[in-house]
């Protein structure tokens, strides 16, 4: 056997020196082995034959409405986007059919569908709309005019038997051919850089080449344009760089976005957009070029991708808003079906996938869909176990990072990664809160209603950039009113936050603490979170210590955005009888000022309720902070976001200073019952013991009068140093970066 092996791989080389390959179709996603294995089993794995009748129903309507390829005029959520983008769906499945049923009509749809597509792209010109710094022909960008090619190649992969040689080269003359070089030669700066638009496009010319048997076109796709002549301070839509120093290509687009760990930077919003174009290319190159080994590419990166992007979701499976980010984009989208399977198929065998196919409910109808079925149907499942994690940022896991602690049905993510690309916020050291998949702390996320067309086209609205964007709109400390990095891409660009150190090992103690030195110059800025659990609390608490150290006096603004409905204060404030903006920029210019108090020197309390469930934040106050209540929609006269609330710490003429707050989730309402339980906070005091260079120490006490400290090590992150420390004539002694002491009499 091995022998022969040899022999075949040896005239494979020898095909490929001459410039010749081995076609044979279909050969990208489907495989001829792959499609006996599906039609032997049809009928006896239920997963697969649930998923391809459901298919299956829908397509045999479309084909009954019959073909329509309109002339594009209109932005997403239009009718003419709308309906070729569900042209491109529609045919992928349709060709899938064709080979699964092995019936005929399915083909004849895909042909004659793409034979009106030949009539029709070869007379049009560019887009109408000239929003994009793409434009496409199809569609108003080369975005999804790559989409269209990334699915409609497999379709034609799926029917090119079917079709006569000649009809084939009509088709790859005027249509293929023609639109891989329109969304790569033509638009360099879609097809030539580092983004998601990019991979989309590379996917699309590689695929299509694939299955043309053209190699100059998957070369184009792995590699990029050489010498593809791109303006140096070119920019994007969203303010990001064009040119990103002639990395282009396939793979550069695994080495750059991608860490160690399989975190994207862009975030899990655009993975999960990604991660389809990177799959499905990689699959079709694992067929048709299996010498690549494109699945053992960068220590796998791919395929250990898929679990972590699972990770960067809540209880319920919808991602965290990382970055820009629709808020409810889960792991039920078809992305992530694909996602899934393949990971499955051509990884590990991993068994906690097929516990989240099983939750999908469907699989795709190729070999991976009907291996993850088949695996599913004989018991071989096993539970997707959520865990605290911690992600690496950056090519090679140097630039910051992404924590997730988790404890019962609580989830805390701290952000202190790169910029994110041009997709990304400025909010550095910035987190949210989650219980039982929903957010208690939020981030916003973006301002984008994505394919309703009576907004903004379906695209980015000027709020994302004038409020989603900005720090304000995170929780996170603003200096002076000013955005991180002033808001400047090509500043946010060049630096990232540092983790500075992590224990997520102790099931009781989870701490992780990150610095940021180049957000706002001559500042400094160290947050460290905790999550801990302890035998007076019924749940974990979370503790919070942001540590400020500037050159100069500044106003800092510390702002929480809460989900739910205020229940009380310990603090006095006075409601506007008119509302007024905040600000005139940087996000300010969105936030009405509902309410305002001022604090004396203690703790401010505000207790909230979210889906029934209580919730308080408890902060260390200085003589004269102010209790800023804010409400988003200050001049917004399209109502184009939503009316959030949030709670701002304001401190006025500081310099050094620190933040000290603690969250607890506690109590029930029933509306049925309609009792309260455990409707107050547990923490009775919240103090700051010790704040020096070296160490900070935050003294807790509980309501029944026990009493708790965390010392924090500021300047040596090492788990083996050993410290000891006199705080009020007592001593401590220590290993490691931190200390709790949980609460005693």
């Amino acid at each position: 056997m091995k022998v022969q092996q040899k022999t075949y791989l040896l005239f494979v080389g020898l095909l490929i020196c001459l410039g010749i390959r081995a076609q044979e179709h279909p050969n990208l996603i489907l495989t001829q082995s792959g499609i006996e294995s599906i039609r032997k089993n049809l009928g006896t794995i239920p997963l697969f034959d649930s998923s391809l009748k459901t298919v299956q129903n829908a397509i045999d309507q479309e084909i009954t409405l019959g073909i329509d390829v309109p002339i594009p005029k209109d932005y997403s959520g239009g009718y003419t986007h709308e309906r070729h983008k569900r042209n491109f769906l529609t045919m992928q499945k349709a060709g899938l059919l064709y080979q699964i049923l092995n019936d005929e009509k399915y083909a004849v749809y895909v042909r004659d569908m793409l034979f009106s597509y030949e009539a029709l792209y070869k007379t049009l010109p560019v887009h109408p709309k000239e929003r994009s710094y793409a434009r496409g022909k199809l569609f108003w960008q080369c975005l999804n005019d790559s989409n269209w090619l990334v699915y409609t190649s497999q379709a034609y992969d799926c029917i090119y038997e079917f079709l006569s040689k000649e009809e084939r080269d009509v088709l790859e003359k005027n249509l293929f051919r023609p639109f891989a070089d329109f969304i790569s030669i033509e638009n360099p700066q879609f097809f030539n850089r580092v983004h998601n638009h990019s991979t989309w496009g590379n996917a699309a010319v590689g695929m299509i080449g694939l299955v043309m048997g053209d190699d100059e076109l998957v070369d184009r796709a792995l590699y990029g344009i050489k010498d593809a002549g791109l303006e140096t301070d070119a920019r994007d839509n969203d303010g990001g760089f064009i040119n990103t120093k002639g990395k282009a290509g396939f793979l550069a687009n695994l080495d750059e976005p991608f860490s160690p760990d399989g975190y994207y930077t862009e975030g899990p919003y655009y993975q999960r957009y990604a991660m389809y174009p990177f799959l499905i290319f990689a699959v079709g190159l694992n067929n048709a070029r299996p010498e690549l080994k494109i699945f053992e590419y960068k220590d796998s990166v791919l395929l250990k991708s898929v679990k972590t992007l699972i990770n960067l979701s809540d209880k319920d499976g919808e991602f965290f808003p990382i970055n820009d980010a629709q808020k409810g984009m889960s792991i039920f989208s078809r992305e992530l079906t694909t996602a899934v399977d393949i990971a499955y198929h051509y990884g590990i065998k991993d068994a906690e996938l097929l516990d989240i196919a099983q939750k999908q409910n469907r699989v795709v109808l190729d070999d991976s869909g009907m291996a993850v079925a088949n695996a599913v149907s004989q018991g071989l499942a096993r539970p997707f176990l959520k865990k605290s994690v911690d992600y690496s940022d950056g090519p090679k896991g140097e630039k910051g990072g992404i924590s997730v602690l988790r404890q019962q049905d609580l989830e805390l993510v701290f952000k202190y990664t790169a910029q994110g690309l041009s997709h990304g916020h400025y909010d550095k050291l910035s987190f949210m809160l989650y219980e039982d998949g929903h957010d208690v702390i939020q981030d916003y996320g973006m301002a984008r209603f994505v394919n309703i067309e009576q907004k903004g086209g379906g695209n980015y609205l000027k709020e994302n950039k004038t409020w989603a964007k900005q720090s304000i709109a995170h929780n996170t400390l603003v200096v002076n009113e000013t955005s991180h990095f002033d808001g400047k891409y090509e500043l946010g660009s060049k630096h990232h936050s540092q983790r500075f150190f992590l224990n997520i090992s102790d099931n009781k103690v989870q701490v992780v603490s990150a610095k940021e030195q180049n957000a706002y110059p001559g500042t400094a800025m160290q947050r460290t979170m905790a999550m801990i659990e302890s035998k007076e609390f019924n749940k974990p608490f979370m503790l919070d210590v942001f540590k400020v150290n500037a050159n100069k006096e500044n106003t800092y603004d510390f702002p929480m955005y809460f989900m739910g409905q205020v229940i009380q204060t310990n603090f006095g404030y006075a409601t506007s009888t008119t509302l007024e903006a905040l600000g005139t920029k940087n996000g300010y210019q969105h936030l009405y000022l509902e309410a305002s108090g001022i604090s004396k020197k203690g703790i401010g309390k505000l207790t909230w309720m979210r889906n029934n469930q209580f919730y308080t934040w408890t902060s260390v106050t200085e003589e004269g902070d102010e209790f800023l209540f804010t409400r988003l929609g200050a001049n917004d006269p399209e109502f184009n976001l939503r009316r959030d609330a949030g709670l701002m710490l304001r401190r006025k003429e500081s310099q050094n200073t620190l933040f000290v707050s603690a969250i607890e989730s506690h109590g029930s309402y029933s509306p049925v019952t309609e009792l309260s339980s455990s409707s107050r906070s547990s923490i009775e005091e919240l103090s700051i013991q010790l704040n020096t260079d070296k160490y900070t120490a935050i003294g807790l006490k509980h309501s029944n009068g026990k009493k708790a400290i965390l010392i924090i090590s500021n300047q040596d992150p090492s788990s083996e140093t050993t410290h000891k420390l006199n705080i009020k004539s007592k001593e401590y002694q220590w290993k490691g970066p931190y200390l709790f002491v949980d609460f005693k009499p």
